[in-house]
């Protein structure tokens, strides 16, 4: 097991450092786990550092996921900012909102980042979950509305964004060939969505 203190290389990690360290490690662990069947030991182990020092820097358990959520949640933020900053928006021109689409393919083309966003809004139950995931979706439509989109434009693409996020966590891409209602679907839904690259 690395010291918390220590970089892979021997090297002394800065505090930032370690904290992004954890911070990694337990996304993919949340991803892989969920909320209620991670634990902190589970996060240590994967980040190469002691339990205690988890829960030193980071608390509880909750705390440490939401954290982990609300950064997933501003990458979404970001990549439509720079989006919509690019270049003026046309909320009438199709091309626009393919583009606006095509930023968040590109994050749902990490599946933990996905997964992490997916437990989120399944584990609202938990009061600070629940509160994260409804502030999260809040500013997500605020910043849509620079669009300038009507309502049922907006509406559709944060449900063909909805749509997406489930077809890419149950896997429906990598069984597109198996045919059937469901390829269909995810064809219909995701059309020129691609796979990441392998390896």
């Amino acid at each position: 097991m690395l010291s918390p203190t220590a970089a892979p290389t021997g090297t002394r990690m800065s505090a930032e450092a370690r904290r992004e360290l954890i911070l990694a490690a337990a996304t993919r662990a949340f991803a892989d786990r969920g909320y209620a069947a991670t634990t902190t030991d589970t996060v240590a182990r994967e980040a190469g550092v002691s339990q205690p020092y988890v829960v030193r820097m980071f608390g509880t358990k909750l705390r440490l996921f939401v954290e982990v959520f609300e950064h997933a949640a501003e990458r979404i933020i970001e990549a439509f900012e720079r989006e919509l900053d690019s270049q003026p928006f046309d909320p009438d021109e199709p091309d626009d909102w393919t583009r606006l689409g095509h930023a968040y393919k590109e994050l749902v083309e990490d599946r933990d980042f996905l997964l992490v966003m997916m437990h989120g809004f399944t584990s609202a139950g938990v009061d600070e979950i629940g509160g994260a995931a409804r502030h999260c979706m809040g500013r997500i439509f605020a910043l849509l509305r620079r669009t300038g989109g009507t309502d049922e434009q907006l509406r559709a693409f944060v449900a063909h964004g909805m749509l997406i996020n489930v077809m890419v966590a149950m896997r429906a891409p990598e069984h597109a060939g198996d045919g059937g209602p469901l390829a269909e679907l995810m064809a219909c839904a995701m059309q020129d969505y691609r796979l990441p690259e392998s390896g």
